[in-house]
């Protein structure tokens, strides 16, 4: 690996702490939605995959480590993971301890962060040699995630018909576009179909507002005011903040404990993960304070490592995307037509060592910059974010870039064949039908069908 490659990815890494420290502020900007776009278009316009790695894992960790900014100082949260948060966020509040929150959760993920990469990178390691027989096997590994996935999200029912539903949507479209010439017959198309599935939420939340009776529904009397406390206490700014004074003995301990579950479960959802270990590591503390920060700070490690070991594992030991990150967005490493495909993708380009530094070089500069930034100036980014950048202006980019891929994958017919995707896959998200669901089955949609026939 030469210098020239490790400034790219330096320079990659610093973009995109930039960039998503600001986005991770905002409210309700969904991972996958804001991240898989570019990571795709990246990919497709030929940078070189190390610095593309580099830029991603800088962007997540920044991303993680600053939407707990908006849950604890206006009960908003930054994400879909941060959500599960609010409640105890909200008892700090209450309490007085807004500030202490933002702390306790940012330090939560860098304990995340610097236990999940080398776990990861392990795991990895001991799994290498599954990846030939897996590879064998993509298409049914896929349908049975779909299932396990189904199985694992709350509306269980609909998450299963779904499966079959939205198999044959992409299917048919797939058949329509061969039989009106927009691609060659045997051409498979998934860019566009993977961005519809992306956008669906947002597509079909605009859809709603063509009809009267929902857009009288959204109607408000008056704008939502959002209060945001000064800091409860002070900080000495001239040091760099060190998590493991911020936690306590027992918070560092039930952070770290958790990253490692959170990464061995990689496979599994984060959201349900998250909750799940937040609630059993906070379960036997007493007092309302102490059991807040406890499940925040486990919480926030968690999301980290799952996130990271979502992307690295499949990455750099299985060269299929087995996970939700690694099927939402990190896909754009494993599929990306004509770039990468399934058989010919990031597993099969990059060595264990350029995935290993890309991966660390990413997130260290995220850490550095990102980490004292939140913790101290929390408040500052939050009234900057909300006051002076729409988020309309943040959804219209990524829009805007949605539509420039699909026409790139298919031409207008690819434009159209989101919206139709997007509203499907908009109704489904709104029933309950997770992401994970919906993207296992896009992978496994060829063979279901097939089969069914």
């Amino acid at each position: 690996m030469d210098a020239l490659l490790l400034l790219q990815m330096l320079m990659a890494a610093l973009i995109g702490v930039v960039v998503y420290t600001a986005i991770g502020v905002a409210p309700g900007t969904d991972e996958t939605a804001v991240l898989a776009p570019v990571t795709l278009a990246l990919v497709v316009a030929g940078i070189p995959l190390p610095v593309v790695l580099a830029f991603f894992m800088a962007a997540i960790v920044a991303k993680k480590l600053t939407d707990s900014i908006p849950v604890s100082v206006a009960g908003i949260p930054g994400g879909v993971m941060s959500a599960p948060m609010v409640e105890h966020a909200m008892i700090l509040k209450r309490e007085g301890h807004a500030t202490m929150a933002i702390r306790k959760m940012a330090s939560g993920s860098v304990i995340g962060t610097l236990v999940a990469i080398p776990v990861s990178l392990l795991l990895a390691f001991l799994l290498t040699p599954l990846a030939d027989v897996l590879s064998q096997y993509a298409s049914q590994i896929f349908f049975v995630g779909a299932i396990f996935l189904a199985l694992m999200s709350r509306e269980k029912v609909i998450s299963l018909i779904s499966i079959v539903i939205l198999a044959a949507l992409i299917q048919a479209l797939r058949h329509f576009y061969w039989g009106m010439g927009v691609i060659p017959q045997g051409q498979v198309v998934f860019i566009s179909f993977f961005l519809g599935i992306t956008i669906g939420p947002m597509i079909f939340n605009l859809a709603q507002l063509t009809v009267r009776e929902e857009r009288q529904k959204m109607a408000t009397g008056e704008p939502k005011t959002i209060k945001i406390y000064a800091a409860d206490d002070s900080d000495d700014k001239s040091r760099f903040p060190n998590p493991f004074h911020i936690l306590t003995r027992q918070e560092a301990v039930s952070a770290t404990a958790s990253s490692v579950l959170g990464s061995v479960t990689f496979f599994m959802s984060p959201v349900g993960i998250t909750i799940f270990l937040g609630e059993v590591m906070s379960s036997w503390v007493k007092g309302t304070v102490e059991k807040a920060s406890r499940a925040l700070s486990s919480m926030d490690a968690v999301t980290n490592a799952a996130y990271i070991a979502g992307i690295l594992i499949p990455l750099a030991a299985l060269g299929i995307p087995m996970s939700p990150m690694a099927i939402g967005p990190g896909n754009a490493f494993f599929n990306a037509p004509p770039v990468l495909t399934l058989e010919q993708n990031a597993h099969h380009l990059m060595s264990f060592g350029e995935i290993a530094v890309a991966s660390i070089l990413g997130a260290g500069v995220a850490l550095l910059i990102t980490y004292p930034i939140a913790v101290r100036y929390a408040r500052h980014i939050c009234v900057f974010v909300f006051q002076r950048i729409p988020h309309e202006a943040f959804l219209a980019m990524f829009f805007s870039l949605v539509v420039l891929l699909a026409y790139m994958d298919a031409g207008v017919m690819g434009i159209l064949g989101v919206a139709v995707l997007a509203l499907v896959a908009g109704l489904l998200n709104r029933w309950g039908v997770n992401y994970g669901v919906q993207f296992m089955t896009l992978y496994a949609a060829p063979w279901l069908m097939g089969w069914l026939a």
